[in-house]
């Protein structure tokens, strides 16, 4: 998904919000025909997609029995909790965060759940693919290769790497929605026989040993309560010689911990993103090494520079007062309060499901969290680590 514009989805939540009541038994009527007619017309061509893609958004949101998991998904953050009890329940707590989290992300961002810097007359679709095929690069596979996702979201980047290297992607998420979705996008793009999604713990993998030829991770291991822990099992599932490559949500050097600013940029990640814990780059780096992997790069993708009429990673999640800037323009004073009231009003004529405005307050404030990550340098989304199981 390229970024939409303001204007696509500003029209797609109030359209479609509005189609949905129109054609809903309880209001099905003349006059609520005559308004989608209305307003189906007025939207025209340019906000089509826009608009479909929020009503898929805004049904599959009022089919959801998942968001009622938002108090208890909240209260694992509260001060009687501690990251060590977040690391027993990493399974729980992962499981609802997605539950709550999935379908915003697909709306508001793609299929591909993860960050990438922009280069010069990138599209932003352009940039998320680039950080997919170079990361793929770093796997030296060859086609018909079998490799494993490991942490797939809904199996964007399994899907786009399946069509770059020509490889057979089994690709693991703990959460069984992002497993369904995952399929069923699959089967739409032509690619269930060389792409499956699998429910599974990466801490306890449902592999053999040696059983694929490469893996990686974007993004998703931060969500492990042990970086040993994950690492020695894909160290398990990995063939000898075989090629383990990921991105880490990493704190780095610029990271301190006595700074109050920098514990809230860090306390906001965790919480608006469903992590256990947030550690160093050090404590990966050496976890890898430490399951055996010989080491063959670590460092910090999104330094690598090359940004002269482009954009940093965090930029998207910054606040912007044009709405052509989409996810930007949610994040200026006026409309970062206006969304809670926008889907308010969608729970009261129970267009969403109750639990849904609390969600999407939690997701906006691991969004500031991440981009004052970043505008701080004290966190980055993508330490790449890239090792060999030895022969």
């Amino acid at each position: 998904m390229s970024q939409r514009t303001m204007m696509e989805l500003g029209a797609g939540v109030v359209v479609g919000g509005a189609v949905l009541l129109a054609i809903s038994p309880s209001s099905f009527s003349l006059s609520g025909l005559s308004m989608l007619a209305v307003l189906l017309l007025g939207v025209g061509p340019l906000l089509y997609k826009g608009l479909m893609h929020t009503i898929e958004f805004l049904a599959s949101l009022s089919r959801s029995k998942k968001h009622n998991k938002i108090d208890g998904y909240n209260n694992q953050y509260d001060e009687n909790k501690s990251a060590e009890d977040r690391n027993k329940d990493y399974a729980n707590l992962v499981d609802s965060y997605y539950d709550l989290a999935t379908e915003f992300y697909e709306w508001g961002w793609g299929t591909s759940f993860h960050f990438a810097d922009r280069r010069k007359g990138e599209t932003f679709q352009q940039s998320i693919l680039r950080h997919e095929y170079f990361l793929a690069g770093r796997l030296g596979t060859k086609k018909g290769a079998t490799l494993l996702d490991c942490g797939c979201g809904i199996g964007g980047p399994a899907r786009n790497i399946a069509r770059f290297t020509g490889a057979n992607i089994k690709a693991v998420t703990i959460n069984q929605f992002q497993v369904n979705r995952g399929n069923t996008l699959s089967i739409r793009e032509g690619l269930r026989d060389q792409v499956e999604l699998i429910q599974g713990d990466f801490m306890k993998l449902p592999f053999e040993d040696n059983s694929f030829d490469a893996v990686y991770a974007i993004e998703s291991t931060c969500h492990a309560p042990d970086r040993t822990g994950v690492y020695s099992e894909i160290f398990r599932v990995l063939k000898p010689g075989g090629i383990f490559a990921c991105y880490e949500w990493c704190l780095t050097d610029k990271y301190d911990g006595k700074n109050e600013h920098h514990r809230r940029i860090k306390k906001d990640i965790e919480v608006g993103d469903g992590l256990p814990d947030l550690v160093h780059t050090s404590v990966c780096t050496k976890a890898l090494g430490d399951v055996g992997f010989d080491v063959l790069e670590a460092r910090d993708a999104m330094q690598d520079g090359h940004l002269e009429g482009g954009e940093a990673w965090y930029v998207p999640l910054t606040p912007s007062w044009n709405p052509t800037k989409w996810p930007r323009f949610q994040f200026n004073a006026v409309m970062f309060k206006a969304m809670p009231l926008i889907l308010r009003f969608f729970e009261l004529v129970r267009l969403v499901p109750e639990g849904t405005v609390k969600t999407q307050v939690m997701l906006q404030a691991g969004g500031v969290g991440c981009a004052q990550g970043g505008e701080t340098g004290a966190f980055t989304p993508a330490w790449l680590m890239v090792g060999r199981k030895p022969n």
